[in-house]
C-alpha cells in the first residue's frame, strides 16, 4: 500500500529526467546569466512587456526579488523600463535588442546540443520524444499566472510565441 508522501515511480523518473535535462541545458547554455536572470529574460521575451509583479507572478518569486532581479538585467542592458501607459504610477519591462540577441544565442547552444543528442536516435525514438515533448507543455501549462494586465495590452502568449 502506497502512502500519500510517495512518488508513484513514474512521476519521480520523470522529475529526475526533466530535472537532469535542466540541468545539462543551463551548463551548455553560456552566456554569463543565472539560471534566474535567464528565465526572467526568458519570461519577457515570451509574455512581455510585463510589469515588476506580472514578472514576480510567472517566475513565482517575491517582489523584491524581482526588483532585483530586474535591477541586474538592467544593469547587464538586457532590459529596460519604460511607464506602463495603461497606469503612469508603474513601469514596464521590456527586452532590449542585446537582451533579444544573448537569449537568441543562449536558445541557439542549447538547441544545437539536443540536435546533436537527437540525430543519434532512431527516428521512432524522435517521434516518442516530439510527442513526449508535446504532453509536457500541456501537462505543466499553468494558466493561474495568466493576467488581465497582459490581456489588456493585447499580448499572445500561444502556440506560436517565443519558447524559453
Amino acid at each position: 500500500m502506497r502512502t500519500k508522501s510517495a512518488a508513484p515511480p513514474l512521476a519521480a523518473h520523470l522529475r529526475l529526467a526533466i530535472a537532469r535535462t535542466a540541468r545539462r541545458l543551463r551548463q551548455e547554455a553560456g552566456g554569463g546569466l543565472s539560471p534566474t536572470s535567464a528565465a526572467a529574460l526568458a519570461t519577457i521575451d515570451r509574455h512581455g512587456p510585463l510589469t515588476p509583479s506580472e514578472l514576480a507572478a510567472r517566475e513565482r518569486i517575491q517582489r523584491p526579488t524581482a526588483t532585483r532581479l530586474i535591477a541586474n538585467l538592467e544593469a547587464e542592458r538586457l532590459v529596460v523600463r519604460m511607464i506602463d501607459p495603461a497606469d503612469k504610477r508603474s513601469y514596464l519591462l521590456m527586452m532590449t535588442p542585446e537582451g533579444t540577441e544573448l537569449l537568441r544565442e543562449i536558445r541557439t547552444r542549447k538547441d544545437a546540443f539536443l540536435a546533436d543528442r537527437l540525430r543519434r536516435l532512431p527516428a521512432e525514438d524522435r517521434a516518442t520524444l516530439r510527442r513526449a515533448a508535446e504532453l509536457l507543455e500541456g501537462l505543466l501549462e499553468d494558466d493561474s499566472v495568466d493576467r488581465p494586465e497582459a490581456k489588456r495590452r493585447g499580448q499572445n502568449a500561444g502556440p506560436d510565441a517565443p519558447r524559453r
